[in-house]
């Protein structure tokens, strides 16, 4: 059954009317096993913080301004009614960016005019920004036009993390089915939310901040590492070096090493692998350098001097190609890539060094790299593999250990025990493999002081203002230019005018080096 519509084979009335109907421009997902919960279907990553901001940067025409806020709100509303989720408008540091545009506007995704495709958002690995087709008549309470507060409701369900699902009735059924008044969430929506997010337990609903302003991750249950289970792989437990790791794009995550490939669970090694990577990647060698997933959806592998261009498990076109051609300024034969969640931009490691790739920008590559991976503090040289885990972390991956990476802070994380930690333990589940801290940390030492603070100049702080900008065009070659340049749209994490004497203060939350991007 896909989206409540028995599988027949024939092109039946049922399925020519489900086809007329305006719908999503989210993809959809069709889930089976342990891809699945219920009816329900869940992407595969979640937001770490439960107290969400969000802003609209550019509005429709044909509402005001004041409607469209108030609707904004009360869709966000359907959500936090049945979690502890809370959301607040912000006009500094967002979660979800919220536009309304015309056909192409920067994602590769363009709209299609009136009817049809009426919005689509971004699940939150990829940065949960929501677009609406203003090419549409929204309306507010009302049997005619598109009635703004139910899509934006299912888009904002895309925003935290649900995909399609696959009965009729619910919010996130693909097909807008017109103007309900006496809406509510059906018992499938809901058992999707609360397995991403808990149930609702606090009756408040006022998010906490700091004395900055930015909010508090403290005071919010933060995702764990997965707890080992007595199993894992024997390959994988008898030599934890890996040659990549990566999610895609329905947020399955998987280990490359040599010409096999593994699926991880949230503690584990998935049964029935490993698996040929040629078998569910055909055209696609073994011994990988590295691969990131990006906003398009599309996986990037990279070994030597080629790269190959996945949708899913089908390659993207004619494959390889040099990375010259795709990736100009990034050298041959790299470490690992990443695509970093503090500015969304693509991330290439080798040996000593690090360059940023920005896909609209000319060139992509600024003169100022490649330069040291010791500007990412506890992050040691020639890694293997780096990415960033649905728990909104960036990890790097080295000799069987690896290190959380936290991107507020801009350091390898302090918690016992110091990283690195083990690969096996912690993420393949082999039963021998020790918990804590592994072999000898080339970067266990950098820079806290006997008190465990940071013991480095108040004056390095990261001043990161460029858009998150999208890879649109194919392999880097042509790219969209981002609309609305005038706006702040999509600005994620973002610190654009700090006061020199608020930098003392934000020392220890943003502690981000100019000069490091």
């Amino acid at each position: 059954m896909f989206a409540g519509l028995d599988v027949t084979g024939k092109l039946d009335t049922q399925t020519i009317e489900a086809m007329s109907l305006p719908r999503c421009g989210v993809k959809d997902k069709v889930g089976t096993g342990d891809n699945r919960s219920k009816r329900y279907a869940l992407q595969g990553s979640r937001w770490k913080v439960k107290d969400l901001k969000y802003r609209i940067t550019k509005y429709p025409t044909n509402l005001k301004r004041s409607a469209v806020d108030t609707t904004i709100q009360k869709a966000f509303n359907v959500w936090s009614e049945y979690t502890d989720l809370t959301f607040t408008p912000s006009t500094g540091h967002v979660h979800i960016d919220i536009r309304f545009e015309k056909g192409e506007h920067g994602d590769g995704d363009p709209f299609d005019g009136p009817g049809g495709t009426l919005a689509h958002a971004y699940f939150p690995v990829y940065g949960g920004d929501a677009h609406f087709d203003a090419s549409e008549r929204w309306t507010v309470d009302s049997y005619s036009g598109t009635n703004l507060f139910q899509v934006a409701a299912h888009e904002f369900g895309h925003s935290l993390g649900l995909s399609h699902s696959d009965v009729r009735e619910a919010l996130m059924a693909p097909f807008y089915r017109g103007y309900d008044p006496i809406f509510s969430l059906n018992e499938d929506d809901i058992y999707g939310i609360q397995a991403l997010y808990g149930k609702k337990t606090k009756k408040s609903s006022r998010p906490s901040y700091d004395q900055d302003g930015d909010y508090d991750e403290s005071k919010v249950n933060d995702r764990k590492e997965p707890a080992p289970k007595p199993s894992g792989d024997h390959d994988l437990c008898k030599n934890q070096k890996i040659d990549t790791i990566f999610t895609s794009a329905d947020g399955q995550t998987y280990v490359f090493k040599g010409d096999k490939y593994w699926r991880l669970t949230e503690d584990s090694i998935a049964p029935g692998y490993p698996k040929m990577i040629s078998s569910n990647w055909p055209g696609l060698p073994g011994d990988i350098d590295g691969a990131f997933t990006y906003k398009n959806g599309k996986t990037y592998f990279f070994k030597g001097s080629k790269y190959w261009r996945y949708k899913g498990s089908k390659m993207d076109g004619t494959y390889p190609k040099d990375i010259s051609e795709g990736f100009t300024g990034i050298p041959d034969n790299i470490d690992s890539a990443l695509v970093w969640s503090g500015n969304g931009k693509i991330y290439f490691f080798k040996g000593t060094k690090f360059w940023r790739f920005d896909p609209s920008a000319r060139p992509p590559v600024k003169n100022v790299y490649p330069k040291p991976i010791s500007n990412w503090e506890g992050v040691p040289d020639n890694l293997d593999a780096g990415f960033q885990w649905t728990n909104g972390y960036t990890y790097f991956f080295k000799d069987g250990g690896y290190y959380r990476f936290n991107d507020k802070n801009f350091a390898v994380d302090r918690s016992p025990p110091a990283f690195p930690r083990s690969i096996g333990h912690w993420w393949f589940g082999c039963k021998d493999a020790p918990e804590g801290t592994v072999g000898t940390s080339e970067s266990r030492d950098w820079l806290i002081n006997e008190e465990g603070e940071y013991a480095d100049d108040a004056s390095k702080i990261y001043h990161e203002t460029d858009d998150i900008n999208n890879l649109v065009e194919e392999d880097g070659a042509k790219h969209a230019a981002r609309n609305n340049a005038n706006s702040t749209v999509s600005l994620k994490n973002k610190s654009s005018h700090i006061s020199s004497s608020f930098a003392l203060v934000a020392l220890v939350t943003l502690k981000f080096l100019h000069s490091v991007f």
